[in-house]
């Protein structure tokens, strides 16, 4: 009986403080956690009465008002809700209301944190080994030298190597952003070498086994132990399948994505610590560049991309002589292993003597083909290999190319393409203003733009390099970046993407024909695009993609128009102008009324506190200690906090 008794005990005081705490959340008028808000109630049951009867007493004391029984209970609850109140806003001040994960959330954040703590300790080793953490606290990554800049930059380069496949992925892509780096920052981080010892021949088998379910002779009769290449993400495996087809395997190395998960993380952090901390950080949109670096690595791991990439190229090349992509073959494919046809031929880099064999002639139609796969695929599909350095061209002897790796492409979207038509139409023209014109269009511009000094700049670039000759359009392309960095203009990723993709083709394009002058030949698809596009055909066709945007637009406006006429004769026409509609304006006004809520309490409390100390210490909270002087010190402290508080975000702000 004893148990059940206490048991019963238990289950109502339960069952009254999920209610109490219920009746709480209710009066609160905000929503509020029901475990914080019993856990609250709970203790203000147990406070209310003691606290109540320090203040006035009970009823059965002498010499204080003799409350009848009922009303004193009556009062106890109200103060119980009052105290329960209170505790919860102290509560939200001090651990706002979300801000503390659950046990297993909270077991589960323990160990990702001690890993990410062993990997930030690993990290900053390698910053202070190579000298490199005082830019973390602030300072400006500035060198008075080119001397000085190029050592920064080289041991920012082996830094990074030494950081991983994040941070190499990271520099690599940073190698791209001539608006925002020096040119010996540019030029050190294009050294980076994306290579890494092999996984056993062992994972591999593993790896295909739990990719398809079943052992790996039971799609391929041949499989090599040597890896034909081997990258920090994967490695590549010739193969056979059961039907004699020769084929390729794109592994994953296991375990890569967790890793780079766990680094994308520290970016993320380390991207936040630097916008915060320095000017630099912020004013080269640090966040956003490790936002894009985070989903374009994440694409890069899934090889599902990859393959419908490959099928897509490999459809608009199909009318292409001369150029090929591998087939692919997706029932094999997987998120973590693509299956490719095996193409012939020797990579760019290594088949000097093959070249050399197939004549100039031949050696220019492959650079022009190479060039006009690429630039058709930037202005006219979209979809464009961003790295077409010579390790990913094959040759055969006849002088078919192969492009592999179509893992990192760029994408553009249509707005984007017909800017960039008009951007190599002004090249190939050579009119400065056509040019500016575009790219205004193509970067994100700040407020306020010098659009006449742009313009002159963009005309001195045209006629720099007008002249064009091996080389030209790389440092074309990296004045042009200079010149959007000087002018303070933004480069949007997908177009960083095409220039970084005109410059590695032009290095490789040299290799295939060293006389091969892709200046001029940019000049020459400039010239025919723009023909291209004032043919009646294309005129045609753009006409009819304007009326059929337009077509809703024009069937509605004469039923708006005799609205507002209707509206403009019975005197309704009013002008409807939303307050506050831009969200950067409603931050700074609920921050504004959030401070002025704060200052107006903090003087209050103040106020109260020294009102209750000059009335007196009130009733003996205890021996020489009274009522008012306990709270008239309450009030004082609560008072001094929220003055800090606005204080510190003031300070904050103006620093």
């Amino acid at each position: 009986m004893d148990a059940l008794a206490t048991l019963a005990a238990v289950g109502s005081s339960v069952v009254f403080c999920l209610l109490f705490a219920a009746v709480v959340r209710r009066v609160l008028g905000v929503p509020v956690s029901l475990v914080r808000a019993a856990l609250a109630a709970l203790a203000a049951s147990f406070a209310a009465n003691p606290l109540l009867a320090g203040l006035i007493g009970t009823p059965a004391d002498d010499g204080r008002p003799d409350l009848a029984l009922g009303l004193y209970l009556a009062l106890v609850m109200v103060f119980a809700v009052v105290l329960a109140m209170l505790l919860l806003v102290v509560a939200e001040i001090l651990v706002p209301d979300g801000s503390l994960p659950g046990p297993l959330e909270l077991w589960r954040n323990g160990r990702a944190r001690l890993a990410r703590s062993r990997r930030y300790a690993q990290i900053l080793r390698i910053l202070a080994g190579r000298g490199l953490t005082r830019f973390l606290r602030g300072r400006e990554p500035r060198a008075s030298s080119s001397a000085e800049r190029r050592e920064l930059a080289r041991s920012l380069r082996l830094a990074l190597e030494e950081g991983g496949v994040a941070f190499v992925k990271l520099g690599q892509q940073l190698s791209t952003r001539r608006d925002l780096l020096p040119p010996e920052v540019v030029d050190e981080l294009s050294r980076l070498q994306d290579a890494a010892a092999p996984i056993p021949f062992t994972e591999v088998r593993d790896v295909l086994a739990r990719e398809w379910g079943r052992p790996p002779e039971a799609e391929l009769v041949a499989l090599a132990e040597q890896p034909m290449g081997s990258a920090s993400i994967a490695q590549v495996h010739a193969a056979t399948l059961r039907d004699g087809t020769e084929v390729v395997l794109k592994v994953q190395r296991p375990g890569i994505a967790e890793t780079v998960e766990r680094d994308l993380d520290i970016v993320a952090r380390l991207a936040t610590t630097l916008a915060e901390r320095t000017s630099w950080g912020e004013q080269i949109g640090i966040r956003a560049l490790a936002d894009g670096f985070a989903d374009a690595l994440r694409e890069e791991l899934d090889f599902g991309v990859e393959l419908r990439s490959t099928a897509l190229v490999a459809s608009e090349l199909a009318a292409t002589p001369g150029v090929r992509v591998p087939r692919t073959y997706p029932q094999l494919s997987t998120a973590r292993l693509l299956v490719m046809e095996r193409m012939p031929g020797r990579p760019l880099g290594a088949a000097a003597d093959l070249l050399a064999a197939l004549g100039p002639q031949r050696r220019r139609e492959i650079a022009d083909a190479l060039l006009g796969v690429v630039m058709g695929q930037v202005l006219r599909t979209g979809v464009f290999h961003v790295d077409l350095h010579p390790g990913n061209v094959l040759v055969d002897d006849d002088g078919t190319v192969a492009l592999l790796d179509l893992g990192s492409v760029g994408r553009l979207g249509d707005a984007t393409r017909e800017n960039l038509v008009r951007l190599f139409g002004a090249i190939g023209t050579g009119s400065s203003q056509t040019a500016t014109d575009a790219l205004l269009d193509l970067v994100d511009r700040p407020e306020e733009v010098d659009e006449r000094a742009l313009e002159q700049a963009v005309g001195t670039v045209l006629l720099r390099f007008s002249s064009g000759g091996p080389g030209a359009a790389a440092a074309a392309f990296a004045a042009l970046f200079r010149l959007v960095a000087d002018h303070g203009l933004g480069v949007p990723p997908a177009v960083a993407a095409v220039f970084r993709a005109v410059a590695t083709l032009e290095g490789t394009l040299l290799l295939v024909d060293p006389e091969h002058d892709m200046v001029a030949r940019v000049q020459a698809l400039g010239h025919e695009q723009l023909a291209a596009a004032t043919e009646p055909a294309a005129l045609r066709d753009g006409l009819e993609r304007e009326a059929v945007a337009l077509l809703p637009v024009l069937r509605r406006l004469p039923r708006r128009v005799d609205r507002l006429a209707d509206a403009a004769e019975h005197g309704r026409l009013s002008v409807g102008v939303r307050l506050l509609g831009d969200r950067r304006d409603r931050d700074l006004v609920v921050r504004l009324w959030h401070q002025g809520l704060q200052t107006v309490l903090a003087a209050t409390a103040g106020l109260m506190a020294v009102a209750l100390f000059a009335i007196g210490p009130g009733p003996g909270a205890s021996r020489g200690v009274g009522v008012f002087w306990v709270l008239g010190t309450t009030l004082l402290c609560a008072a001094s906090v929220l003055a800090l508080r606005v204080l510190m975000a003031v300070l904050r702000r103006q620093g």
